[in-house]
């Protein structure tokens, strides 16, 4: 059974990083957060960057990327409700705050490798599962053929990353809904997001006009 203590220490840990940065953020900060004695941090966490890991499995967690694997919708609007899901967590945190793991990123140094691991991989499964995701639709026709998936998936997150810490910045969901109409629909020849079916009859076209 986890400790009601460890618990609370994580919980605070997830606020206050998200809140001040992990640099900024220091033991007492925690554990005056969670309500705990500051000795009882140190039963639980040997160091500040393992608790780091921790709070970083239970973000990604909460990104429900489950959502990218839900077969029931077509792909893209898969992706679309994925960063649709993120777009709503950032409102409710408020969107001055950004995104956790994206401000670890961007406070990563050499001082703190074992959390630079962990965020080249969340990196890196996200990727992974976005991609699988447009080569359905590169399969079904509903998304364009002339991208490596993979390509485009670093394209995508990328550029919600970027979006994202605008986000920050101006403190408006502004930035997102450029990402909304601009980095989805170039999925699509830049014509929008249509359905597979509208999109398999333009690749027949296109087919047709190349036998001719």
């Amino acid at each position: 059974m986890v400790s009601r203590v460890r618990e609370k220490i994580v919980s605070a840990a997830i606020d206050r990083f998200h809140a001040l940065g992990f640099s900024a953020c220091g033991v007492q900060e925690i554990v005056d957060k969670a309500g705990v004695p500051k000795g009882s941090f140190y039963n639980y966490f040997k160091a500040k960057e393992l608790l780091a890991l921790e709070v970083i499995e239970i973000w990604v967690k909460g990104s429900k990327r489950e959502m990218l694997a839900d077969s029931r919708l077509p792909p893209v609007e898969r992706l679309r409700q994925h960063f649709e899901f993120l777009a709503s967590r950032y409102k409710g945190f408020g969107y001055d705050k950004g995104c956790l793991v994206g401000n670890l990123a961007a406070e990563c140094s050499d001082n703190m490798p074992l959390v630079r691991k962990a965020l080249k991989q969340v990196l890196t499964s996200w990727t992974e599962a976005v991609s699988g995701v447009i080569r359905e639709g590169q399969a079904n026709a509903s998304i364009s053929p002339d991208r490596h998936p993979e390509e485009l998936a670093r394209f995508l997150v990328n550029s919600w990353e970027g979006a994202v810490v605008r986000m920050k910045i101006v403190n408006s969901r502004q930035p997102l809904d450029d990402f909304f109409s601009v980095a989805l629909p170039l999925m699509t020849d830049g014509h929008g997001i249509g359905s597979a079916k509208d999109a398999t009859r333009k690749a027949a076209t296109r087919r047709v006009k190349r036998k001719h």
